[in-house]
């Protein structure tokens, strides 16, 4: 089943804001992701939030879904116009799930539309979909790109179709180039994600992944290490012995030959788990929140950041589409960051990027652990002497250790 909300406080049923979340806010950018609750087939390592048509149940339609989310659309800026923000064309927009491109492409350039209509596109504005290398057609690839769509990323995970069928994937090796191409020939941008760490995936498994997704010489890459989740079809296979479990070294030594192969192939890593060909074909919406702008999310169980408010939808279609119909907003709950939790959550992720930390922003301890970190080469010694803290492939590594040392106690 999909993973569980967190606890929080009770979200008004008008989803107003408090005035801290207008604070400062003409200087951060302003994203919207949208979350298309829905796929084909679910993964056996997948615990988001998403429905098959069997889990699905009654009261929730795909068909009407692109109608709900506009309804959503609106209601956020009357929101956000209501609780005193500033103004803010969008920077990015992210469409993500589940499989987005389950839905038909004039559904999502529709949602796409009131979310221009309400805001405004920046110019140069990134605008993504996700896709599955099975879900999409030269036409539904063109007729994004026309609606203002920039960027598809597609869920490829591997090369390799034994490492395909355990992570229950439908797509077959075959269809990833031709999708790249066609999505190259409609003028889109294009990222491969890839996980690594599949029970059963051998080195030479992985190495063979990488160099054929490198050949179809993608703008950006994202390889993920396979977390094997409590709840889902594989932590059960696990459990019961079917499949081997996960091992933290083979997860290194693959990380280790992903930066080796991505970086000779003229890709740069950005962040932990991502690479791109130029700074500027970075993802930029994941940037946002790495960096901690602010974003609605439309969608059933789909997250937001306002300022330092955070809240989040209710989490089935069918309780989703009944609020909005209601006229009511669809938050489940939310909390308000302190200052303390605030300056945590940007050490811990402004550490994870290349552009790296200002390590006099670090509390004492921070500060003096620095030198530590150096010695054990997990930060770049030239970095840090002028200020900034960035991480080796070693750190990158241990990434969390790290940002467990330079916290404060």
């Amino acid at each position: 089943m999909p993973s569980v909300l967190p606890l929080g406080d009770p979200a008004p049923s008008d989803g107003l804001l408090p005035a801290q979340a207008a604070e400062g806010a003409v200087v951060r950018n302003f994203g919207l992701y949208v979350h298309i609750p829905f796929c084909a087939v679910r993964c056996g390592y997948c615990d988001f939030n998403t429905y098959t048509a069997t889990e699905l149940g009654g009261g929730a339609s795909q068909d009407a879904y692109a109608d709900t989310a506009i309804s959503e659309v609106r209601l956020a800026a009357g929101v956000l116009t209501d609780s005193r923000l500033p103004a803010r064309p969008l920077s990015t927009v992210f469409f993500g799930g589940g499989t987005p491109t389950l839905l038909p492409a004039e559904d999502l350039a529709r949602i796409l539309s009131a979310a221009i209509g309400e805001w405004g596109l920046e110019d140069g504005a990134e605008v993504t979909t996700e896709a599955n290398p099975d879900s999409v057609t030269p036409a539904s690839l063109a007729l994004l790109k026309n609606a203002g769509f920039t960027r598809v990323s597609f869920g490829m995970q591997s090369a390799v179709p034994r490492v395909l069928k355990v992570l229950d994937r439908t797509h077959t090796p075959s269809r990833v180039p031709q999708v790249v191409q066609w999505a190259r020939e409609a003028g889109l941008a294009v990222s491969l994600d890839l996980i690594y760490g599949t029970p059963g995936e051998s080195l030479d498994d992985w190495r063979y992944s990488l160099e054929t997704a490198l050949s179809y010489e993608p703008d950006h890459i994202s390889a993920y290490a396979l977390i094997v989740e409590d709840g889902t079809k594989l932590a059960a296979q696990i459990r019961r012995g079917e499949v081997p479990g996960i091992d933290d070294d083979d997860h290194a030594d693959k990380y280790e030959l992903a930066d080796q192969l991505i970086g000779e192939a003229g890709l740069s890593w950005y962040e932990v788990s991502n690479w791109s060909r130029t700074p500027e074909q970075a993802c930029r919406h994941n940037l946002a929140y790495w960096r901690g702008d602010d974003w609605w999310g439309i969608g059933p169980g789909a997250h937001s950041h306002v300022g330092g408010v955070r809240w989040w939808n209710v989490k089935h279609p069918t309780a989703y589409a009944g609020r909005l119909a209601q006229g009511l907003s669809p938050a489940a709950g939310r909390e308000t960051l302190d200052a303390e939790t605030r300056d945590m959550e940007r050490v811990m992720l402004e550490a994870r990027l290349v552009s790296g930390l200002a390590i006099p922003s670090l509390g004492e301890s921070g500060r003096h652990a620095v030198a530590g970190l150096i010695a054990e080469g997990l930060v770049e010694a030239p970095a840090a002497f002028a200020g900034k803290l960035i991480l080796t492939l070693k750190g990158r590594l241990l990434a969390d250790a790290v940002v467990r040392r330079i916290l404060p106690d």
